[in-house]
């Protein structure tokens, strides 16, 4: 058996509408296999698995839900399509209910079917990068980072090439764009990957303690110091020390690490003696170091040692193609947490979300999936299981917008005019280039290139 990417199914009694829809999706560039009874189609199911079925509940020896039974013991994970002209709420919640993606009645909209099998096609695809990350989790291949946007090649590609140092490395990056992770996979890439890998909030630590904390101390050395004790240094010897938040670092501890990275060794408090460690240093931060390097709040010679080696962490913005990939991630791991049964995404959701400019990052739709799975009791994760923010899409204020003059009302454009009229206003700025537009309008590409389709199609209507 085959699998033929793009071939779509068409099983439909009813030759002229089979000849119709056949005709409309091969425009699209499908490829047609038709089949006008139940064994029909199971018979091409066993040819070949193709990428969509569209199926007609009423058939001449059966119906579409002995079609749909046979894909989901055979051949799960195919997008399923029932057309009827006689359709029920019951019928098509037993549809649903038994592995259909859509539902649908006749007279069929041809444009409707053409979106719906758009989309399935392409949430199938996002389920298939998903399942081989998934696949390769423990491998070499993506690193334990999931997302295949060019951002994230760029980063997986220069996470190997620091690892192969045994410098300093700084990681830099917005709040919730998984600097941690980086910072696992270029310990994991590196030849100390057997060895330990310890991370440490600066932020967490009380200044008076972070010596410590970081150094170990002597017996007696302070006040409650009843015996000696190892600093994080001295255990992560041999192998990696990630210093997140490394900007609250207090000065004098900074010259302290500095002298570490130099010397390769550390002085216990309370102690007269260096003790010599073997640790490569990873650091983290969210805010600008150069910045605080001019408000004398980091030490400058510090700055450029870590420097040297950097690793930039893109927000979520920038990696509009993974949103809906790290979507169903969090939503597949969620599901495993609170031991859940399958549950979908509906495609609304999936807009929203695309929609959705996450100034929290990564942290913060892996935050909103979690809430998603709490409060869905049924299947199917919808716009109100999402919180409040997303669905209203508040990111944030925004410029007002300059009222038209006069005081006829009906003259006023309306939101959709000024949005493209903005819209067409940005991508001319840019020079066509629908990467950049989709970071300064703050939305995904994906929504970018549903705008302009929409535009497109309105100005040819």
């Amino acid at each position: 058996m085959t699998h033929v990417a793009g071939t779509i199914l068409l099983v439909e009694d009813d030759q002229s509408l089979s000849q119709l829809l056949a005709e409309e999706l091969e425009m699209d560039g499908y490829t047609l296999r038709r089949a006008a009874t139940v064994n029909e189609a199971r018979q091409q199911l066993r040819e070949q698995r193709p990428a969509l079925i569209v199926s007609d509940l009423r058939l001449p020896d059966g119906d579409g839900m002995q079609v749909l039974a046979f894909q989901q013991a055979e051949h799960p994970g195919i997008p399923f399509i029932v057309i009827t002209a006689f359709g029920t709420v019951d019928q098509a919640v037993e549809a649903l209910k038994a592995g259909a993606d859509d539902f649908l009645t006749k007279p069929l909209s041809t444009d409707h079917l053409r979106l719906k099998i758009k989309r399935l096609l392409a949430q199938a695809d996002i389920n298939r990068q998903l399942a081989e990350i998934q696949a390769s989790q423990h491998g070499d291949d993506n690193l334990g980072l999931v997302g295949g946007s060019a951002a994230m090649a760029r980063l997986r590609t220069e996470i190997r090439q620091v690892a192969r140092s045994q410098a300093a490395v700084l990681i830099h990056g917005e709040s919730g764009t998984g600097k941690e992770l980086v910072a696992r996979a270029v310990h994991q890439q590196s030849d100390r990957a057997g060895q330990s890998f310890l991370a440490v909030n600066c932020a967490g630590i009380p200044p008076d303690l972070m010596e410590s904390e970081f150094f170990g101390h002597e017996a007696g050395a302070f006040t409650g110091a009843r015996q000696a004790r190892k600093g994080l240094f001295a255990e992560a010897s041999g192998g990696t020390l990630l210093l997140d938040e490394i900007g609250e670092m207090p000065l004098a501890l900074q010259a302290k690490l500095l002298r570490v990275l130099q010397e390769g060794s550390i002085k216990p408090v309370g102690s007269d003696h260096e003790e010599s460690v073997d640790v490569r240093i990873l650091a983290a931060t969210h805010v600008d170091l150069m910045k605080a390097v001019e408000q004398g709040e980091f030490r400058e010679d510090l700055y450029y040692r870590l420097e040297t080696l950097s690793l930039a962490v893109p927000p979520l913005r920038e990696r509009g193609e993974d949103v809906e990939l790290l979507a169903m991630h969090f939503l597949n791991e969620a599901c495993r947490r609170h031991s859940r049964g399958f549950i979908k995404l509906s495609e609304v959701s999936l807009r929203v979300i695309g929609d959705y400019p996450f100034p929290g990052n990564v942290r913060e739709l892996s935050s909103a999936i979690e809430r998603a799975v709490t409060f869905c009791e049924g299947d199917t994760i919808q716009p109100e299981h999402l919180p409040e923010r997303i669905r209203k899409r508040q990111s944030g204020a925004s410029q007002p917008i300059p009222a038209p003059g006069g005081t006829n009302l009906s003259e006023w454009p309306t939101l959709d005019a000024l949005q493209q009229d903005y819209v067409r206003r940005i991508m001319a700025a840019v020079g066509g280039n629908k990467r950049r537009a989709a970071q300064i309008l703050g939305v995904n590409r994906r929504t970018l290139y549903r705008w302009l389709d929409a535009e497109t199609g309105q100005s040819d209507a």
